[in-house]
């Protein structure tokens, strides 16, 4: 059976690839990451996603990207912005997508794994410059490079099933595949009981996208 590891963040996004993997008739590994971020909100939701789809092996590799900061969504002393602003904004983490495919294509090597599922979008994101194609593109590249499966020709595929959708598409396909997004959190600073904040731009495309699907959103807003 071809096995692929997914990305698992808890959101959305990582979740409809979760279902998607499935659906392509992958054999699921997940990989979480605990990488300083403020909230654990998503990474409770990921194990209980997890479970839920029944997935070989569930990892929650634990890396400091705090100690460096430098980002809203890690550094205490930058507040998550609640305003649209201009080029990347605050919330970016850097290298943070580097990093976990890196990390990710470290445990595909060693269970042999087809693929590897990031839930990475370049449609409706925040203007992170590591979910655009031509970022994917060049770690494939990397990847085949790399590692002694890509030099032997069968190293795992990047596979970015959403990269061109809409958040709108995402939530329809995910709707289509039985995801249940009421156990997802997107939110940058979600409480401690996994409730949205409804203010920073990813509760915002969240609603909205749900609202323009025509699907009831099931986020619990603290607001």
């Amino acid at each position: 059976m071809k096995k692929a590891i997914v990305l698992l963040s808890g959101g959305l996004d990582s979740t409809t690839c979760l279902a998607v993997a499935r659906e392509q008739g992958y054999q699921l590994f997940a990989l979480s990451f605990s990488y300083g971020q403020k909230h654990s909100a998503e990474l409770e939701a990921a194990k209980k996603l997890a479970t839920d789809f029944n997935v070989k092996s569930h990892r929650i590799i634990p890396i400091d990207l705090a100690g460096f900061g430098g980002s809203a969504l890690t550094d205490d002393s930058i507040d998550v912005p609640t305003d649209g602003t201009e080029g990347i904004p605050v919330t970016y983490v850097p290298a943070r997508n580097t990093v976990f495919l890196s990390i990710g294509l470290a445990w595909a090597e060693v269970i042999a794994a087809d693929a590897i599922f990031a839930g990475v979008n370049a449609v409706d994101y925040s203007g992170y410059p590591d979910c655009r194609p031509e970022y994917i593109n060049a770690f494939q590249k990397m990847a085949d490079l790399a590692t002694k499966a890509g030099i032997e020709g069968h190293g795992p595929k990047i596979e970015t099933p959403l990269i061109d959708k809409t958040k709108v598409d995402i939530i329809r396909w995910g709707h289509q595949l039985g995801v249940d997004y009421s156990k997802t959190v997107s939110c940058y600073q979600a409480n401690s009981d996994g409730a949205a904040c409804g203010l920073c731009d990813s509760c915002k495309i969240r609603s909205k996208a749900f609202a323009e699907a025509g699907i009831s959103d099931p986020t619990i807003y603290c607001v």
